[in-house]
């Protein structure tokens, strides 16, 4: 969104989301919906049951306290806000876990980003972990319209709704990884039609307090005006 916005991002299900004046563009407090969900791809659709909530599950983390891997059937996805860049940005994990379709299930894939440059930075008085990203052939962005790396691997799952062939892909990504959150802080497109482009984003707190009212859309009782 041009302008920015700042937001408060309650996992698993709440957001609210405010314009840089206060004003108020998105409140909502909501578990996902029972049913099934869709995973599009270029041969068409498939359907997937509902995988339980994320609270039901555990991640299996190394001696560092991070992730080193996570249950296939949970649900971390945060609640979204425009696009799944947005989800993506909060969760990154398609930079982590690829996706090649030959394969079957459970056989090793390559990893989906290439990293480079890495190196240790402060972003707005946090660590954050830098590389210079180019996706690979498994790169499987979580919505492939709004991915975190554009790429022609993200392209060529749109199939004919891609980019012109005028446009021409960013070289590479620099990328920044908040280093106790894992979020997404900083991206920017290195050379092509877009040099530059990306998003940037300022951690204020984290597993702070936040009292549920901040994250309901209240609706006033309309008033009417009667002529006597």
């Amino acid at each position: 969104m041009s302008g920015g916005v700042r937001a408060w991002v309650a996992r698993p299900d709440a957001l609210r989301v405010e314009s840089p004046d206060g004003a108020l563009l998105v409140a909502k407090n909501e578990p996902p919906r029972p049913g099934s969900r869709a995973l599009l791809t270029t041969g068409g659709g498939r359907v997937l049951p509902d995988p339980p909530p994320a609270a039901e599950t555990t991640p299996v983390c190394d001696e560092d306290g991070l992730v080193a891997e996570r249950p296939g059937e949970a649900r971390y996805d945060d609640p979204m806000f425009q696009s799944y860049h947005w989800v993506a940005m909060l969760d990154s994990v398609e930079l982590a876990d690829g996706v090649d379709p030959r394969l079957p299930p459970g056989a090793r894939v390559d990893p989906p980003v290439l990293f480079e440059e890495i190196a240790e930075v402060d972003h707005c008085g946090r660590l954050a972990w830098q590389a210079r990203c180019r996706p690979s052939a498994t790169y499987w962005p979580r919505c492939s319209c709004c991915p975190l790396l554009p790429s022609p691997q993200s392209d060529a799952l749109e199939g004919q709704l891609g980019m012109p062939a005028v446009f021409v892909f960013a070289e590479a990504h620099r990328l920044r990884l908040d280093v106790q959150t894992g979020v997404c802080v900083y991206s920017q497109e290195l050379g092509g039609t877009r040099d530059g482009w990306g998003h940037e984003m300022k951690i204020e707190a984290v597993d702070e307090s936040m009292p549920e009212p901040l994250f309901e859309h209240r609706r006033w009782p309309r008033r009417s005006r009667f002529r006597r």
